[in-house]
């Protein structure tokens, strides 16, 4: 059974010329969730991070003996919280969950609400000008909770799969939909049918009606 390996929060820091709650730090011992996410955790840019549908951020354990492999040494890549996580997880990864599964960990119930789509503020983070691009392309990117039920976790809780209501669109595959610039009707109506937050149905709804692939460069380039 997969499990909670590590629970990480941050407070806003400077990160080049902006600001970031992307340095988080473990704590331990129990951790209170609302429906923000962790109550000792802060972000700092609310348009785009945070808020109830990117309340808790989930990264894979298991990708960074990957990462190692492409920035050998790298510092950041020896122990968890390279990527802004909240909850680095041990056995799954985005091939293994899917699109409104609910979770209970600890007391808290959790919703899967969508994958992480990487910014320019990962640039910054790693020192690599395409770190954010790379991110993307591999779909190694981890996926973002709900909280459907408060309650308290702590590391090494076991996540306990509630409900699967949608198993044919894991993280991986929608991930890849966004990366391969995929513009085909049935994919981006099946997709429409998921309880999307607003920002993803905003994204696929206008591929569907133009059939053209939104502008990247804001998100992903350094600034």
């Amino acid at each position: 059974m997969a499990s909670v390996l590590t629970v990480l929060s941050g407070s806003v820091k400077p990160l080049g010329r902006t600001l970031s709650g992307i340095d988080k730090k473990p704590v331990s011992g129990t951790q209170r969730v609302m429906s923000l996410g962790l109550v000792t955790d802060s972000q700092a840019d609310l348009r785009v991070h945070g808020g109830v549908d990117k309340a808790v951020h989930c990264y894979p354990w298991a990708h960074y003996s990957i990462w190692q492999q492409h920035l050998p040494g790298h510092a950041l890549l020896q122990a968890p919280g390279a990527f802004g996580e909240n909850l680095s997880v041990d056995g799954m990864d985005e091939h293994d969950v899917c699109i409104a599964d609910r979770w209970r960990i600890g007391s808290v119930v959790f919703e899967v609400s969508q994958g992480r789509q990487p910014c320019f503020k990962l640039n910054l983070r790693f020192g690599v000008a395409d770190m954010a691009a790379q991110v993307q392309e591999s779909l190694r990117a981890g996926w973002y909770l709900r909280v459907l039920e408060p309650g308290e976790l702590r590391a090494g809780d076991e996540i306990e799969v509630l409900a699967r209501p949608h198993p044919e669109w894991t993280i991986a595959r929608v991930l890849a939909v966004i990366r391969d610039r995929d513009v085909d009707p049935t994919v981006l109506k099946s997709l429409l049918g998921l309880p999307l937050p607003a920002s993803w149905r905003r994204l696929f709804e206008r591929r569907l009606q133009s059939s053209q692939i939104e502008d990247w460069s804001g998100r992903m380039d350094s600034r």
